[in-house]
Parts: structure tokens; sequence; C-alpha cells
């Protein structure tokens, strides 16, 4: 048995948040002013765990999409 870091940690809050402010991945695909891909945002929503970079990319997208300001523990429960 190794000790491998758990990598799949369930939903995160970013799905949540997502679907109430009625966005896909598409809309913070085209928010981006950064290469962000569908996959990237598809995998935070699962709760797939991201590099810090991948993160702030989706952060930053997600405030221009929405024009709020959210922080990291806003949208991942594992940052």
């Amino acid at each position: 048995m190794t000790d491998e870091m758990e990598r799949n940690l369930g939903p995160q809050p970013i799905a949540d948040l997502m679907t109430a402010a009625g966005l896909s991945p598409h809309d913070l695909v085209a928010a981006s002013t950064e290469q962000l891909t569908h996959k990237m945002i598809s995998r935070a929503c699962k709760g797939r765990r991201l590099t810090p970079n991948v993160q702030y990319k989706i952060l930053r997208a997600m405030n221009a999409a929405t024009e709020k300001t959210y922080t990291l523990p806003d949208l991942f429960n594992y940052s």
C-alpha cells in the first residue's frame, strides 16, 4: 500500500455555485482570458484534485462570469 494523495474528493462547492448562477462550463471558458478548458472545469466540479494554478484560473473565470468575488475556499473544500 502506498501513501498516495487522494485525488477524487467528491462534488465541490463550485458545482452548486455554478448551478445557482445558471452557468455552464462553457460560460466559464468564455469568461476566462487564460487558457482554460471545459475538461478542467468538469474535473473541478467532480472533485478531482487540481493544481493550484488551475484552481486560480477557475477562480478568476468564476469571478469574471458572476461579477462577484469568490475565494478558493468558496469553490473548493480541499484548498
